[in-house]
């Protein structure tokens, strides 16, 4: 095999000042042709060009050629400098990116250089390219090491010479905003040469960028987002200028995604929030006719979000709003609470109800469920329900009429909806002991006349009522359902032993409760009519054989009847009145014309039952089978009472009722208040056994505390019931701290 040697590459000769002169004298030379912009290559010797760069650099000569380009394109961009200064406006700023594009082009080629220059590709070579190849050998000797590479050379040099020229860049801070405005004002700019201008000035650092575009644009933008607000605010609602002001950020957002750097879009977002939103917070919000409260009476939910979306940019808008809200729904529910409004319970709860709906659509729809408005929404509700102190009572009307005839043909799921809102509504009431009682009430009436639409219904709604007042509520209404159950059973039980024929004379259907499960219900009794009574008394007997050691106390005020009326023209009515009511109208099967006193000696029903009553059966149109004399609404006893014989109804069925119980309030709050001794008591009594010691402030906080999900106990009233304790030998003061109690039992 043939041997190959090869031979280190012999540097050219030393070369003296003469020679070296003459070799930049024909790179000098053929540079300036190139700068000229001379496209025709025939004058430029390619190999000559790159033989004598090389000779220069490898003889360190390369300080004349260096200091030679940086003078060659200094001339030459004073040159352009001086141009561009004739032109105006639009082709100023086309101009001047047409002569940037070209030298960003040839730096961007510069950055590719290659080692040698192609022989075989001469006439496509151009004139950046040669510039690269004469200067490459600067670049990997002399300019490595002590001076700036030439492609950072091009770039830095346009910047001093170009970008900032005094006249160019004061021309460029106006031009440049200016076609900003212009397309706000709504022309159409050419966002081409935008981003150019953006890119070119980025390519000189951030700095350059800031000063020359983005300070001046932001400083003019202070100004056209001051007119454009104020301009708006005298002359548009607010829902208009929500939505100006959300197209302007839209617009904001996509002129930066467009031809600005990223970080310019916050400094203008915060100029157009600034203007258009914070320094109209109030004026906006409290707008008439068309602030929050406009938007919220006319449903206006798309323009709430928006508000709400807006406003959440400001340090203190949503503030604002949440305040404006809760105070709007705080005077809403005084408007409801009004005595001329409180006439229907069922209507107010109804209306209540509509209320959070709406309201919880609101804050889910506009709101994005925010918890900060929820709160609001909450603490508001809580106080104005709580203003009208007979809202306990009316809830437990709306869900007994619910349970008895308001959710007939609903779904299990409609029911269950009903039910939680409802739940919603008992959640904010601070006295839930005094709308258990009244609940009870009214269940026990449902359960005994067999009125209740849904069995499945009422566990629900005492399951969910145990879950929010504790099982001690609950516990004797599960065996109520039980004991009316078995009731049937007995019931037949009973005729089956008595021998007693249905139809055969008035029947009985009794329902037979133990004497703890009818709860805080006081007994009460009436003269029943004879008929009645001989039945009453037949049943008592069975039972007290059957059931030893067991006593039946009849509960008057608690049952109903059905009874059979005629009338004048021989018209007949089945009437299912209560059972007082049915102890009155079978008077008048002896006589006509009973005075107020006779018919309550005869009947000794209770003044106040005995007036609810005859209002009923006389002074309600459509169901007055009694006649009253005097006639009026109210019933005193000088009033004579006749049996109607010309009343007449196009149903056979004819529900007398009773009217609403509202005199029983004072009644039941005085028993919710000895109800709420004892549960205050054996709330203390529950703690200290468990503690054994504890400091009067801490067994206050921790009685109210236990007792809060059922009513808020007074702190007097706590007080009082620690000294109940303390005289019964419960509790007793330590003898170093009157204000430590310890436990005994």
């Amino acid at each position: 095999m043939k041997e190959f040697q090869i031979e280190a590459v012999k540097p050219p000769k030393l070369v003296g000042v003469e020679v070296a002169e003459k070799s930049w004298k024909i790179l000098e030379h053929q540079i300036l042709v190139i700068c000229n912009h001379n496209k025709s290559n025939h004058s430029l010797d390619l190999e000559e060009l790159d033989r004598n760069a090389y000779k220069m650099a490898w003889h360190k000569c390369g300080e004349q050629p260096y200091s030679g380009l940086v003078s060659i394109l200094t001339s030459q961009l004073e040159k352009i400098a001086t141009s561009l200064e004739d032109y105006d406006g639009a082709l100023f700023l086309e101009e001047l990116v047409r002569k940037w594009t070209a030298h960003i082009r040839a730096v961007e080629v510069i950055r590719h250089v290659h080692m040698y220059i192609s022989s075989t590709n001469k006439t496509k070579c151009t004139y950046v390219q040669i510039i690269r190849n004469v200067h490459m050998y600067m670049d990997g000797s002399y300019v490595r090491t002590e001076r700036t590479p030439v492609h950072e050379l091009g770039l830095d040099l346009w910047r001093d010479n170009i970008v900032r020229r005094f006249k160019i860049q004061e021309r460029l801070k106006y031009a440049l905003p200016e076609l900003v405005q212009r397309e706000r004002r709504g022309e159409v700019i050419n966002r081409g040469l935008m981003s150019n201008f953006v890119k070119m000035l980025l390519f000189f650092g951030t700095p350059v960028y800031r000063n020359v575009f983005e300070a001046p644009l932001l400083n003019v933008s202070h100004g056209f987002y001051r007119g454009e607000s104020q301009l708006l605010i005298k002359s548009r609602g607010c829902g208009d200028y929500l939505k100006e002001t959300e197209k302007r950020l839209s617009e904001e957002i996509e002129r930066v995604s467009n031809y600005m750097d990223r970080m310019t879009e916050r400094h203008l977002i915060n100029i157009v929030v600034d203007y258009m939103i914070q320094r109209h917070v109030n004026k906006l919000a409290h707008m008439k006719n068309s602030g929050f409260i406009g938007m919220l009476m006319d449903d206006k939910y798309e323009d709430l979000a928006r508000m709400y979306a807006l406003f959440k940019r400001t340090p203190n808008g949503l503030g604002v709003i949440r305040k404006g809200i809760a105070a709007h729904i705080r005077n809403i529910g005084t408007q409801l609470t009004e005595p001329e409004r409180l006439n229907d319970p069922v209507d107010f709860v109804q209306g209540l109800l509509d209320k959070r709906d709406k309201y919880d659509k609101i804050i889910n729809l506009a709101f994005n469920n925010d918890k900060m408005f929820q709160d609001a929404f909450n603490s508001s509700f809580e106080h104005f329900i709580n203003l009208n102190p007979r809202d306990p009572e009316f809830m437990s009307l709306f869900v007994d009429k619910k349970l008895r005839e308001g959710l007939k043909g609903a779904s299990k799921e409609e029911v269950e909806i009903v039910l939680d809102k409802v739940m919603r509504l008992f959640r904010y009431l601070k006295e839930k002991d005094i709308f258990e009682k009244h609940y009870k009430q009214h269940l026990l009436k449902r359960l005994l006349a067999n009125t209740s639409v849904s069995e499945d219904a009422e566990r629900s709604l005492i399951s969910k009522l145990k879950t929010e007042c504790g099982s001690q509520f609950t516990s004797k209404l599960q065996g109520m359902f039980i004991e009316v159950k078995s009731s049937g059973d007995t019931m037949k039980q009973f005729y089956e032993a008595t021998g007693h024929e249905l139809g055969d004379g008035p029947t009985l259907a009794a329902r037979v409760l133990k004497t703890e499960s009818w709860l805080t219900q006081s007994t009460t009794t009436c003269n029943l009519p004879s008929e009645i009574l001989t039945v009453a008394d037949r049943f008592e007997t069975y039972y007290s054989h059957s059931r030893k050691r067991r006593r039946v106390t009849w509960q008057t005020n608690m049952g109903s009847a059905d009874i059979i009326a005629t009338f004048g023209d021989g018209q007949k009515h089945e009437l299912h009145v209560s059972t007082y009511q049915m102890c009155v109208l079978m008077l008048f099967n002896s006589g006509d014309g009973l005075s107020y006193k006779e018919i309550e000696k005869a009947t000794n029903i209770s003044t106040s039952d005995l007036k609810r009553c005859l209002q009923s059966l006389a002074c309600i149109k459509g169901k007055n089978v009694l006649r009253k004399e005097p006639m009026s609404k109210d019933i005193v006893e000088d009033d004579m009472f006749f049996f109607n014989d010309k009343f007449s109804s196009e149903f056979y069925k004819v529900d007398v009722g009773t009217m609403v119980e509202f005199e029983f309030e004072e009644e039941t709050r005085k028993r919710v208040k000895v109800d709420g001794k004892h549960e205050i008591e054996a709330a203390i009594v529950r703690i200290m056994k468990a503690q054994r010691a504890l400091d009067h402030r801490n067994l206050v906080s921790e009685v109210t505390k236990k007792l809060q999900s059922r009513f808020s106990p007074d702190r007097v009233e706590i007080k009082k019931r620690i000294e109940s304790l303390i005289e019964r030998e419960y509790l007793k003061r330590d003898k170093d701290n009157s204000e430590l109690y310890r436990y005994l039992k």
